[in-house]
């Protein structure tokens, strides 16, 4: 396949594997790179910016292939030292970074020197935008059926995506809800090109999460995601289970929701420990999107992928079909 997105990263489909907190390891990143993706290692999930700079150096050895690092820029309880993430981001050589979360303008300077390749995650058109204009060389769109935080605007893919293509100039990813081939054929119509998946990546043999995970979003179906958080305007898509359930009733009490009072059920520690490493998948929070719908197995990322290249291609020979 060539798109604007596979000659920018250097990869053989323009298929990438959304940055995961917790997820995002060597182990799923070289995977994804090797069966012709771009694999994405998340920088947060590493506890120092020398343990990120060991992971990359692991992931090299598990791939000759071009990989990213993803850098969530969020407010966090606990301060993360942003500027040695992205020195060791640079220093490790690594020249394609997936922005999230606040603009990147403060380290665009740095990335644009050391010659990394930036693509910025947005849940929003004007997001989107204000990426182009400070210099990101790409935008991945993120709808609103996305897993973690689509945003505040509560806009679909199917909206989403051709509007944010008749503004912008730089390429676009889509992300959020997608699994198959079909709806890569589908979102590359409305303008991107190129796809990022993350919960679809979660459900195959290579993803380092506890197994029992992967097989819940193979039984669960689009109706097992709950929106959380949403009376603090910080919204994020997660499983449907009783701890979102006692979040979202603490939510609906009447006053002002006070943080304090759900960061023992919404804490990430306790997400990793008892939901992705111990898989109790019910005792703890875990983000997801409604593509479980479309999940039914749990093939190697090689699999997945080749299956979905054949599937977008038999995909677009229909519509060509159908529209002569």
């Amino acid at each position: 396949m060539k798109t604007r997105i596979t000659e920018l990263f250097g990869i053989r489909y323009p298929i990438i594997q959304g940055g995961m907190m917790w997820v995002g390891r060597a182990e799923l990143a070289a995977a994804v790179s090797n069966a012709g993706g771009l694999g994405i290692l998340t920088a947060l999930t590493q506890p120092t910016p020398e343990a990120l700079r060991q992971e990359i150096a692991r992931c090299r050895s598990m791939t000759d292939k071009p990989f990213g690092v993803n850098l969530t820029l969020l407010p966090s309880i606990k301060p993360v030292p942003v500027d040695e993430y992205v020195a060791a981001i640079i220093d490790s050589g690594v020249t394609i970074v997936e922005t999230a979360g606040r603009s990147p303008e403060p380290y665009m300077a740095a990335f644009k020197r050391a010659g990394v390749r930036v693509i910025h995650k947005c849940t929003s058109v004007r997001h989107a935008l204000k990426a182009e204009r400070i210099g990101c060389d790409a935008v991945s769109v993120d709808g609103f059926e996305c897993a973690g935080h689509p945003g505040e605007d509560d806009i679909p893919n199917l909206v989403l995506l051709p509007v944010a293509f008749s503004r912008l100039k730089i390429p676009m990813v889509a992300s959020g809800g997608i699994g198959t081939g079909a709806q890569m054929a589908a979102v590359m119509a409305l303008g991107a090109e190129g796809i990022n998946m993350g919960s679809r990546f979660v459900a195959t043999v290579e993803a380092p999460v506890h197994e029992n995970m992967k097989r819940a979003m193979v039984d669960a179906d689009e109706n097992q995601t709950t929106l959380m958080l949403r009376s603090l305007n910080n919204t994020c898509r997660v499983f449907k289970n009783p701890i979102s359930a006692e979040v979202t009733s603490i939510e609906a009490r009447p006053g002002q929701t006070d943080f304090s009072d759900l960061q023992p059920l919404v804490s990430g520690q306790r997400g990793r420990e008892r939901c992705i490493e111990a898989g109790e998948i019910d005792d703890g929070i875990w983000t997801v999107g409604m593509v479980m719908g479309l999940i039914d197995d749990i093939p190697t990322c090689a699999e997945l992928i080749e299956r979905m290249v054949a599937e977008a291609r038999a995909a677009s020979a229909r519509i060509t079909e159908a529209l002569r």
